[in-house]
């Protein structure tokens, strides 16, 4: 019967495993939330832009109301 061949990792392998463990963990340069989208864009603006402004002069009429 053949005996197995069961590699085990030298030293130098291992220490290689974990300097690029420690660098790529460290360096990471992949930032996902640097590219998420922070509300709304022009298109949405050019859509809503008159919802949203009636909706501002109506809280601001409500409010000079109850001031009075």
């Amino acid at each position: 019967m053949a005996k197995a061949a069961t590699r085990t990792p030298s030293m130098r392998t291992a220490a290689a495993d974990l300097w690029r463990t420690m660098t790529s963990g460290l360096f990471d340069t992949y930032h996902p939330e640097r590219h998420y989208m922070r509300g709304p864009g022009p298109k949405w603006r050019e859509k809503h832009g008159q919802v949203a402004s009636r909706a501002a002069e109506v809280s601001f009429a409500q409010m000079t109301q109850a001031a009075a």
